[in-house]
């Protein structure tokens, strides 16, 4: 079934609405076997093995349901609305089984569910879109899937979110840059391959200004550049959302004014700026552009990679920003703006670790370096997106949503640190060895520590992860579940791994709290890890003058190559885009039973 963009959301009782994800839109047929089928007809099943492996898992389950048709969307989410088309296409494009294998490891898609058009065989299509989401309803709830959309639950298949006011699907869309919304006639009835006014698609376009380079005749198209380093970048080619008197116009400019460099092909000095509208900007190009207006006030020279980035990349409404060219790491020429972008950039990886702990902050108002201060308690007034709590006589503020996290990033809180367990709970929800080299120059004594810990938790069957610190030295975390262990035991854990490491390496690695009696050796601090004690959270950037940024790694990047000079902000943003989130699985490796285990075994060692 297909859908008909509008420009205009409909209103009124008969509708209700979606998100729109940018992503392969496809069947899942489950008849013996499930399988996934493009729009056309591509069987994706060897392309996307992460969703049929979780198929084949929840098979008993679902049997009874059999044959069974359900309608919607690969996608690599990125946050709860938005998905990342790039990530499935790369997918699509792959041939090689191993090639894919690697890809899904750092990068796994979800196939998001929106309508179900066969069940136990019976046909669904002739019911209203209303029933048949009451039927892939009752599915999920049996099935115990998610009937909504979360980005970290590692379900692949998960119901889509229904709204009934469109208004409040689309506040979250521009909060979280998603592609745009979909209007549904609730009497709608499943019709294939054919467009229909009953599903309507409405679009949330960005706008990038881009400067006008060239005509092609032989095709009709524009092309558009914007400067980068100094040098012009193309990044789109158009000529969809041109009137035919502003074609006309363009053409003849460009015949009197450019140089002809082929027979076909007019080239123009940078001079004229137009607007371009977009969904995103995808490898070297705008995705799906077309012209919007003419910008004939503005310089070529305001036609940046920065500012298409923050076109790209809108802040929400409802944080308001302040001074966005200030200086905030002068040497490495950031501002805030870049800064905001960073945040924004991370969210889906940070935010996790922020969500309802109490923050403790460290702010640079006059940027990096440069006074600083801690900040645990929040001011009187903060926006209605912002949630604090009371702990005693301190008002924390909770940072759970991308908006909260700008808000604190334009009052230039650079450092972010946070417990080790949330809110609700008193108990920790990780363990956290910090690696603490006398200086950033022995940081390869915190390459040692850390490869010697990953030892003794592989034999204990524990699954650990790993960062750098930002500054000179590392952190190894061990996650736990919720609610389960208290810091007594887990501080019988670390003491116990720390004690052996000195024992084996007594040249090496101290637990000396003084520094001037640890005598150029490696601080291992499992003092640190208490209830109210805080680390370093991941991806947050620290307060030294190149804005280095606490990065999680993969456990074969810890080696004699390693080092934190490696981990800028644009740095970051250009390995996520690459590699992943290290952390990707942080929560589900609760290493609940392997825990257990090994705290039998120490604690019947202090009982002898």
């Amino acid at each position: 079934m297909l859908l008909t963009a509008s420009t205009e959301i409909p209103i009124g009782e008969d509708w209700l609405y979606e998100a729109k994800y940018d992503g392969f839109r496809c069947m899942l047929i489950w008849d013996e076997e499930p399988t996934l089928i493009s729009r056309n007809g591509y069987i994706l099943n060897h392309n996307f093995p992460e969703i049929i492996d979780f198929c084949l898992e929840i098979k008993e389950q679902i049997k009874s349901f059999i044959p069974l048709t359900l309608d919607g969307e690969i996608v690599f989410l990125t946050n709860n609305f938005h998905s990342n088309f790039s990530v499935v296409q790369t997918r699509g494009r792959m041939r090689s089984q191993n090639t894919i294998k690697k890809h899904v490891e750092k990068f796994s898609c979800h196939f998001v569910v929106f309508d179900c058009l066969e069940n136990k065989g019976k046909c669904q299509t002739n019911s209203y879109f209303i029933k048949r989401k009451e039927v892939l309803q009752k599915l999920f709830e049996t099935l115990r899937l998610p009937p909504t959309i979360n980005y970290e639950d590692i379900n692949r298949l998960q119901a889509i979110d229904v709204f009934s006011d469109s208004n409040e699907l689309w506040k979250k869309i521009l909060v979280s840059n998603g592609e745009g919304i979909i209007a549904k006639r609730k009497t709608s009835k499943w019709i294939s391959e054919k467009r229909t006014t009953n599903w309507l698609k409405i679009k949330n376009w960005r706008y990038v200004t881009t400067i006008l380079t060239k005509y092609n005749k032989s095709n009709g198209f524009f092309h558009g550049a914007i400067y980068q380093d100094k040098h012009l970048v193309e990044v789109v080619t158009f000529k969809h959302g041109l009137k035919e008197e502003e074609t006309n116009t363009l053409i003849a400019l460009f015949q009197s004014n450019g140089v002809k460099i082929s027979e076909s092909i007019w080239e123009l000095e940078p001079s004229i700026c137009v607007e371009i509208a977009c969904i995103d900007f995808m490898g070297e190009t705008l995705r799906e552009p077309r012209f919007n207006s003419f910008k004939l006030e503005m310089s070529p020279d305001e036609c940046h990679w920065q500012q298409m980035q923050r076109q790209l990349h809108p802040i929400p409404e409802s944080v308001q920003v302040t001074n966005p060219d200030k200086p905030i790491w002068p040497p490495s020429n950031i501002l805030k703006d870049d800064y905001l972008l960073y945040l924004q950039n991370v969210s889906p990886y940070m935010l996790p670790f922020l969500r309802d702990r109490n923050l403790t902050l460290i702010r640079y108002p006059h940027g990096v370096p440069g006074e600083s201060f801690y900040q645990k308690s929040s001011p009187d007034n903060v926006p209605d997106f912002v949630t604090t709590t009371q702990v005693g006589d301190t008002n924390f503020i909770i940072c759970n949503n991308i908006e909260s996290l700008l808000w604190l990033g334009n009052q230039l809180a650079i450092e972010f640190h946070i417990p080790f367990q949330p809110i609700h709970t008193n108990r920790p929800t990780e363990i956290v060895f910090d690696l603490d080299p006398p200086s950033v120059n022995e940081f390869h004594l915190a390459v040692e520590a850390a490869l010697h810990m990953k030892a003794i938790f592989d034999q204990f069957e524990l699954i650990s992860f790993v960062k750098t610190s930002g500054g000179k030295g590392m952190q190894i975390y061990i996650p736990l579940p919720l609610d389960k262990f208290s810091y007594e035991e887990t501080g019988i854990f670390t003491k116990f791994v720390c004690d052996f490491l000195i024992e084996q390496n007594p040249q090496w690695f101290t637990t000396e709290r003084l520094k001037k009696n640890r005598n150029n050796k490696l601080y291992l601090d499992y003092v640190q890890h208490r209830e109210g004690k805080t680390i370093i959270a991941p991806y947050s950037p620290r307060g030294n003058e190149k804005g280095f940024i606490a990065t999680p790694l993969f456990w074969d990047e810890v080696n004699e190559t390693l080092n934190p000079s490696m981990f800028t902000i644009s740095a970051v943003l250009e390995r996520i885009n690459k590699v992943g989130n290290p952390f990707r699985n942080f929560r589900e490796s609760e290493n609940d039973k392997e825990f257990t285990t090994v705290l039998k075994q120490l604690k019947g060692l202090l009982e002898k």
